[in-house]
């Protein structure tokens, strides 16, 4: 049998722990390995254990997940981190995208959609939840430009990486990329593999922060938010 993805569960609140852990355990595709209280017991715990997956709560005390995933990304590169956000902490889940995070869901996520994000967070892609997509370019939009760090622009890039960008950033997974600009699905992976590089992103998640620090996509003032 194929070794099941090994996740580590990072929270303060031990009902959502157990929870996590209840819902996961069950399936074969999942082996949970540990559970942890906070950032630190958590690097500790990943650095024993040598968890894929860690399901990282972002508010917590003695080391919070934004410090606790950047240390994680520093020395455990091929542990992929999920964080945990509830819809009043955009600047947090910016902050954990940035240290290094694969993605970020709601708390209030289904059982189907964690289990989905954490098996594309292992194959290294990113997972962004499209509520909380919104309130993060609500967060942009209101935040002056100057207080915005400078990105990489359209410079370099040909048109059609441009429009790609712009659809990753408005939410399309590959799939309806590939529907919007009618090319094949590998088309647009390697459209995406070479944005990647060309603006020094990680993943997705960055990439779709880049877009909006960059100023290429803005999102209509008081339409945000209505999918």
């Amino acid at each position: 049998m194929t070794p099941g993805i090994r996740v580590l569960i990072v929270d303060d609140q031990p009902l959502v722990r157990r929870g996590l852990s209840l819902i996961l355990s069950p399936d074969p595709a999942f082996e949970v390995v540990g559970e942890a209280e906070d950032g630190a017991q958590a690097v500790a715990l990943a650095e024993r254990l040598h968890p894929d997956v860690v399901v990282m709560d972002i508010r917590m005390p003695v080391l919070d997940g934004v410090a606790a995933t950047e240390e994680l990304a520093r020395t455990l590169p091929g542990c992929r981190v999920l964080a945990l956000s509830t819809f009043d902490m955009d600047e947090y889940v910016v902050a954990a995208l940035r240290a290094g995070a694969y993605g970020f869901l709601p708390k209030d996520v289904s059982p189907e959609d964690l289990a989905a994000a954490i098996r594309t967070v292992h194959t290294g892609e990113a997972v962004v939840a499209p509520r909380l997509l919104t309130r993060l370019i609500s967060a942009y939009v209101r935040t002056p430009v100057a207080a915005a760090p400078p990105r990489a622009g359209t410079d370099g890039l040909t048109p059609r990486e441009v429009e790609v960008w712009r659809l990753m950033a408005a939410g399309l997974d590959n799939a309806a990329i590939t529907r919007a600009l009618d090319i094949s699905h590998s088309t647009v992976k390697n459209h995406i593999t070479s944005l990647f590089g060309k603006l020094d992103v990680r993943d997705r998640a960055q990439a779709v922060i880049a877009a909006y620090e960059s100023g290429l996509v803005t999102a209509r003032s008081g339409g945000a938010g209505q999918a």
